[in-house]
């Protein structure tokens, strides 16, 4: 079973902070709604060479859900991902451990496979809930700041820990 790398979109892919020059604005209509994201259109070759390297699934773990495929991975150039269903953040079930709301869905989706989890706002809370968590394989959070967005070190932590534990199928 491959090991997956799960994306979150808001606070990774598309920082909160001033973005660096490399990233690029784009406007998403979704529905009557429409956003304003900054990409950087390098991210998607990175995951991609992370995924190839490690032997892992690239996978969907944000808000956007099925929308990160219309208007994120071609922007970025991945191909269309896998989505974990997260549904409403309202509607989510009370936290067990101050959790936040994606991840039981998360715990759900990985199953026996270890993951790597890139999100801004994965915490202690999060990785007690996952720990506790019957029957799911071994994994890594890795929080990324908002501001900022993925970088190289958050690309390597992942690789490293791939291989290290010997997660990656290309190592």
């Amino acid at each position: 079973m491959k090991p997956l790398l799960l994306l979150d979109v808001d606070g990774v892919l598309n920082p909160m902070g001033r973005p660096a020059p490399d990233f690029r604005r784009y406007r998403c209509t979704i529905g009557d709604d429409v956003y304003t994201v900054h990409l950087n259109p390098r991210h998607g070759r990175r995951l991609l060479e992370l995924a190839l390297v490690t032997g892992s699934e690239l996978v969907w773990a944000t808000t956007w859900e099925h929308h990160a495929n219309d208007w994120i991975a071609p922007r970025i150039g991945l191909p269309s991902l896998p989505v974990i269903t997260l549904g409403s953040s309202s509607g989510a079930p009370a936290s067990e451990h101050g959790e936040m709301f994606k991840t039981p869905h998360v715990a759900a989706y990985a199953g026996q496979r270890p993951f790597v989890w890139f999100d801004d706002q994965v915490w202690a809370e999060d990785e007690e809930y996952l720990r506790v968590h019957q029957g799911l394989a071994d994994f890594l959070l890795i929080h990324v700041d908002p501001r900022q967005g993925l970088t190289s070190r958050h690309l390597g932590m992942a690789h490293e820990w791939l291989t290290l534990t010997g997660f990656s199928q290309g190592s």
